[in-house]
């Protein structure tokens, strides 16, 4: 008797780490409408640019003890004097036009959900409320950027955001589920 294994597809970029693994399979691209989420994960975005994901993954614990574990009304409290000190923080990404601009982006955020009921309603509102599902057969057919990330990104700028180019708001898309860019093969999509 002979026993056929199948083996589970995953998008190929997390396959060099376990964590890159955990990432993809129980974050990435699944839908996020809570606004603390949403902001945990633009905070992430923002410090990782410039920087490789797993640089960010492997400091998601150090951010949340840094950030106030993502209460942006924390956050956006945060004295110029806790900014410096983060500066030294070796659990961060120590990039002292980041960390201003993380306290900068939660003050834009509150504006945001204050004007829109949430930064949930704005944001999702670009997409019509629906994940936009691109199916892409291999990971070249991704996008790295959309003409949808360049509106959000103009749009978060003009209402100050820092760190925040469509490169960065696609990725944010992404990983937020409202862009979902799984392979059509990955084991993702079946979960």
């Amino acid at each position: 008797m002979n026993i056929t294994q199948t083996e589970e597809i995953r998008c190929s970029w997390c396959l060099s780490s376990q964590t890159y693994i955990d990432y993809h399979d129980n974050h990435w691209g699944i839908p996020i409408y809570e606004d603390q989420k949403l902001f945990e994960c633009l905070v992430l975005e923002s410090a990782q640019a410039g920087l490789s994901w797993i640089t960010i993954l492997m400091k998601i614990d150090g951010y949340r003890r840094a950030f106030h574990q993502f209460d942006v009304n924390k956050v956006a409290n945060m004295s110029e004097e806790e900014q410096e000190e983060l500066v030294l923080n070796p659990e961060i990404v120590r990039h002292r036009g980041k960390i201003k601009a993380t306290v900068t982006n939660a003050q834009a955020f509150l504006k945001i959900a204050q004007e829109f009921g949430s930064f949930s309603k704005y944001f999702w509102a670009f997409s019509d409320n629906k994940v936009i599902d691109n199916r892409p057969k291999t990971l070249a057919d991704v996008p790295v950027v959309t003409e949808l990330a360049q509106t959000i990104s103009k749009d978060l700028k003009k209402r100050g955001f820092k760190f925040v180019g469509p490169t960065i708001c696609y990725a944010y898309m992404q990983a937020v589920g409202m862009a979902n860019d799984h392979i059509e093969d990955c084991i993702a999509r079946k979960k």
